[in-house]
Parts: structure tokens; C-alpha cells; sequence
């Protein structure tokens, strides 16, 4: 491509912002969207028992209203890079910062089980839409030499705003005197759980005009002296704007609005590029990881654990994920992107066929064994690690990064969709699972991480320190 040939000239690559703070800032704002997809998905485990009572439904029924949001996360996904197209990356996070609104407040009033439904489908669309927009936006803002670290900003939201949540639900349920349905503010304490929700959407809301659109968009729709100014802002004073500028225009020359008809092609329906990303999509997920986070103290319980010690190992889980999330941002750009994935897999393998071994073991007096039981703790702590160095962090890398510039939006758009599905069919799926055979629903997410190591080494290459125009 003639825009690979020119990359070099501006300086992009190896740019350096005059004010890497600013920067910082911009791609922390943009993330916002992942703490609330954190914090919303994680929330709700603390309404969990209060809705079963309320409502008098089973776990089946119960599975559904819990994994249901991620319906919306795949529909929002799978047409927000169009909207992003058409609008801008920033009106589309200030349309999502609304919906993250709405659904708070309905979630936390709702006057029937399909109305909690309803609204918790509406706060899926806004995740769905600000997973796609987030690493996109970060993609385009941030400095080639940065832009693997900045990426892993949404990551990082999403494990701090499940830690959040959980810390957040704890006080509540103690300010309820712990109880799950106890008066708070008027309303039971799992409706505020769920109300609270309120507070980050809205900052999300007011961050988004605090930040400059994408160069990228703004070149696509002529306003090339404001994307000069942003990218003299993101990329510093030594970049040669005039030939950054026109090193983006030729690269978008061709192009047109990316459309769901730009990715068909070649003999299996979509381009190989983008099965590739749904491949990276549908791997991060069907490794079991949000069992973890979504019926961690059931689990916990189920095998005899006490119900506070319980509690404890979802929230030091939460912990042991953050600091996976902080070696992957420190190493993403240092090792690369590919080496991280193989590592992580490698050590999924291990955590998951060990909580598989463990949860074989019959129950003695309702309990695990001592040996399998702290096996069984110390694998699930081993699996989060591993999995938040590596793949929480580079899927979502890659999928900023992987696609050429002609299908970007919309091909990311799907890559996350199929993400939502996934983790949609896992969530829903678990509790039936782990009746029929918890032991053999492990082995079934070993499997998967043991395949997603042939899986990058034939399929997938290392963006790291690569210009996007550089892609395809």
C-alpha cells in the first residue's frame, strides 16, 4: 500500500506527545466505557438470591435475566461502528453514556421481572457500543509507540470496575444490615446496588466532552485543520502534521464507509481477517473466564465453601486480575502482543485442568476434600492471572489494531459482537453445566484454551509498533 511506504516520513512512528498526560487522560476517558461494562456485569451478582425471592423463579429463569444483557452487548456492538462511521466516536460514547443512564435508573425500579429485563437489555446496547468504541477511539488517538499500553486501558476499566462493583455491593449489604432485600433509601438494597450505576454513567457522559474526536473521523468528513491540531496535541510537535495528515488521507482515499458487505468475501462467508478476529473473540470467552466473575460465589458455595469466605475469594479474584491487567500493560508493547497470548494460554491450561481435577473429587460432608479444595482455589487464582495478562488485555488490542483501514469500524464491530455472544452462551449456559457435571464443564473450557495456542501461531501477527495505515 502506497500510505506503508509513506509512514516513515511523518515521524508518526516513532512520535512522543509533548504532554503524554493529556494523552493519558484521553484514553483513560475513553475506557470508561469498559468500567461500566465491568461494573454492570459484576453488579448484579449482588442482587442475584434478592431477585430469585423477590420474583420466586429458578435458576434457569434467573440465568437468563443475569446473562440477558449481553443480547444487548452484541446488537450494540454489531452496528456501533456504523453509528461511529456516521456520527463520530464521541457522539456515539455520549449516546451509550445515556442508555448507561436509563438502564440504572429502570433497573433499580423495576415493577416486574420482564421490565428488569428490558432494561438490563438497554445497559447491554451501551456496553456493546462503548466496547466497540473504546478501543477503536484509543487506537486512532494514541501514539504508534504508546498504543498497545494506551489500548490497554479498556481492560484495565473493565477489571476496576468489577472490583468496584463488588466493593461497592459489600458496603451496601452491610448498610442493609446483610440483607440482600433490607429497606435502603427507600427501595431494597439490591435495587440501589443496581441504581448506584447512575454515578459512573454519568461521569462517562461529561469525560466524553472532555476529549477531542478522532483525526481519523474528522479527515474522513474534511475538518483537516482540527485533526491537525489533535494530532499535534496526541503526537507531539516534531511530527510533520502536513504529511501525517495527507499519510492518513491516502490511506482513506480508497475507502468508503465501512459496511457489514465490506467484510464478506473469500470461501467462507467473511474475509479471512475477520474470522481471525472472531476466532480472538470467541477463545477470550469460551475459556470459562466470566464464570469467575459472574457465579464465583455460587460456585464457591456450591462446593462447600462458606457463603462471606466466599464473597472474599470473588473479591481476591478480582485482585489477582487487576494485577494480571498491570503486567499486561507494562509488557504488551515490550514482548508484543502474540508472545503474551501463547503464555497466557499456556498457563490457562494449566489453572483449568487443575480446578477440573479438583472438582472430580466427591464432596465430603458437603465439602471438597482439604488437598482438592485448596487446589481447586489456587488453580481458579492461577486461570484469572493468566488470563488477565494475556488474553483480557490483547484481544482487545488486536481488535483496535488488526484490520485494514478500509473495515475497521465494521469488522471490529462484529469481532465484538461475536465477543457478546460468546460470553452470552457461556453465562447462560454455566448453571445447567455445572448440574450436569461442574468437573466436565472445566474440561470443556481446558479444551478451548489448549486449542487457542494452535489457533494464534498459524493465524494470528504481531501488530506491535505498527502504524494502523500499515494494516491489510
Amino acid at each position: 500500500m502506497t500510505s506503508t511506504a509513506q509512514a516513515p516520513q511523518s515521524g508518526a512512528r516513532t512520535a512522543h506527545p509533548d504532554h503524554l498526560g493529556h494523552v493519558i487522560f484521553i484514553a483513560a476517558a475513553a475506557a470508561m466505557g469498559g468500567f461500566l461494562f465491568g461494573y454492570d456485569s459484576s453488579v448484579i451478582n449482588g442482587a442475584v438470591e434478592a431477585i430469585r425471592g423477590r420474583y420466586d423463579i429458578g435458576s434457569a429463569a434467573l440465568a437468563q435475566v443475569i446473562a440477558i444483557a449481553l443480547i444487548g452487548c452484541a446488537i450494540g456492538a454489531a452496528t456501533a461502528g456504523r453509528i461511529a462511521d456516521r456520527i463520530g466516536r464521541i457522539r456515539c460514547m455520549q449516546i451509550a453514556a445515556v442508555l448507561f443512564t436509563i438502564s440504572a435508573v429502570g433497573s433499580a425500579l423495576p415493577f416486574a421481572l420482564w421490565d428488569l429485563a428490558f432494561w438490563r437489555i438497554v445497559g447491554g446496547f451501551a456496553i456493546g457500543m462503548a466496547s466497540v468504541i473504546g478501543p477503536a477511539y484509543i487506537a486512532e488517538v494514541a501514539p504508534p509507540a504508546y498504543r498497545g499500553r494506551l489500548g490497554s486501558f479498556q481492560q484495565a476499566a473493565i477489571v476496576i470496575g468489577i472490583a468496584v462493583s463488588q466493593l461497592v455491593n459489600w458496603g451496601l449489604l452491610n448498610a442493609a444490615g446483610g440483607d440482600q432485600r433490607g429497606e435502603l433509601m427507600g427501595l431494597e438494597a439490591w435495587q440501589v446496588m443496581l441504581g448506584v450505576m447512575v454515578v459512573p454513567a454519568v461521569l462517562y457522559g461529561l469525560l466524553s466532552f472532555a476529549i477531542p474526536e478522532s483525526p481519523r473521523f474528522l479527515i474522513s468528513v474534511g475538518k483537516h485543520d482540527r485533526a491537525r491540531r489533535i494530532l499535534e496535541e496526541v503526537e507531539g510537535k516534531d511530527v510533520d502534521l502536513k504529511a501525517r495528515v495527507a499519510e492518513i488521507e491516502t490511506a482513506m482515499k480508497s475507502e468508503h464507509k465501512s459496511t457489514f458487505k465490506d467484510l464478506l468475501g473469500g470461501g467462507f462467508f467473511f474475509k479471512p481477517i475477520v474470522w481471525i478476529g472472531i476466532g480472538l473473540s470467541v477463545f477470550q470467552q469460551f475459556v470459562g473466564i466470566n464464570v469467575a466473575f459472574y457465579y464465583s460465589s455460587t460456585l464457591w458455595q456450591s462446593v462447600g465453601v462458606d457463603p462471606a469466605d466466599s464473597f472474599f475469594y470473588s473479591f481476591t479474584t478480582s485482585i489477582i486480575n487487576i494485577v494480571g491487567t498491570v503486567i499486561a500493560m507494562i509488557f504488551v508493547d515490550r514482548v508484543g502482543r502474540k508472545p503474551l497470548a501463547l503464555i497466557g494460554s499456556v498457563g490457562m491450561v494449566v489453572g483449568l485442568a487443575l480446578e477440573a481435577w479438583a472438582f472430580s473429587y466427591h464432596l465430603v460432608d458437603g465439602k471438597l476434600p482439604n488437598t482438592q479444595g485448596w487446589v481447586a482455589l489456587i488453580a481458579a487464582h492461577v486461570f484469572v492471572l493468566f488470563f488477565a495478562l494475556s488474553w483480557g488485555v490483547v484481544v482487545w488490542v488486536f481488535l483496535g489494531e488488526m484490520f485494514p483501514n478500509k473495515i475497521r469500524a465494521a469488522a471490529l464491530g462484529v469481532a465484538a459482537a461475536a465477543q457478546w455472544i460468546a460470553n452470552w452462551a457461556i453465562t447462560a449456559s454455566f448453571p445447567s453445566l455445572a448440574d450436569w457435571n461442574l468437573s466436565g464443564t472445566y474440561v470443556i473450557y481446558t479444551v478451548f484454551a489448549a486449542l487457542s495456542i494452535p489457533f494464534v501461531l498459524k493465524f494470528v501477527k504481531e501488530t506491535k509498533g505498527k502504524a494502523l495505515e500499515e494494516m491489510g
